[in-house]
């Protein structure tokens, strides 16, 4: 399962990154380094528009997580969107992240060594599956319609000139998928309900924020500027 947990995974290097990019002063430092303390305000901190121009301008590898890095570019493109609380662009980043290996993309559950590589793959187990790992394969697959349509909506259009299913599929497939499993007891019991519907009504404003991120942050569909593990 996807949770939305970037924000508790970030490392010592993270906020060693944080307080270098936004203090201009040893005074600055020391007063960034007591707020970050504190969860309500390193949320005001992490939304800074300069620790993103320093994330998105930098012509090296950063030594960071990638837990703050997608964050924080998630957070910047979303907040003024339908998709507006933390809890989602934290969920949205933490998917991001599990998805940057291909592996992961096309295993449901990693525990098991079984691959979906397409939606009709997870639409048949999906009818032969009990509800709970039904559950489980409708919210990835409602994340791989978000990550598909979000990340690759070039690759998406082009495909659809050759009769392949356009964007439009995407959205409605992604919207309906975080709908009902909003609607899933293991929903309340994960703390995923009020992000899954806030992702369901706002699914095609949250695809649009990662298409311009995308822009950014891909040439050729190969991603680039990411961040190496520190």
């Amino acid at each position: 399962m996807i949770h939305a947990n970037c924000r508790a995974r970030f490392t010592a290097d993270d906020f060693d990154f944080i307080v270098r990019s936004l203090s201009q002063s040893p005074k600055d430092a020391v007063s960034l380094q007591r707020l970050l303390v504190d969860a309500d305000a390193r949320d005001e901190i992490l939304e800074h528009d300069a620790l993103a121009s320093v994330i998105l301008e930098s012509a090296d590898s950063l030594r960071i997580s990638t837990s703050l890095y997608f964050y924080v570019l998630c957070r910047r493109v979303l907040k003024n969107t339908a998709v507006s609380s933390r809890e989602a662009a934290d969920y949205i980043a933490a998917m991001l992240d599990a998805f940057t290996t291909t592996a992961r993309v096309r295993r449901p559950d990693p525990r098991r060594d079984v691959e979906m590589r397409y939606m009709s793959d997870i639409l048949l187990a999906i009818r032969n599956a009990p509800p709970s790992e039904a559950f489980m394969l409708r919210a990835h697959m409602a994340n791989y319609a978000l990550f598909l349509s979000g990340l690759f909506s070039e690759n998406i259009d082009k495909r659809a000139q050759r009769g392949a299913p356009d964007l439009s599929f995407y959205e409605e497939l992604g919207r309906s998928s975080y709908r009902t499993a909003a609607g899933h007891r293991d929903a309340k019991r994960f703390d995923l309900e009020h992000i899954y519907r806030e992702l369901a009504d706002g699914f095609r404003e949250a695809r649009l924020a990662l298409n311009g991120l995308a822009e950014r942050l891909f040439h050729l569909e190969a991603p680039v500027n990411l961040p190496q593990i520190g």
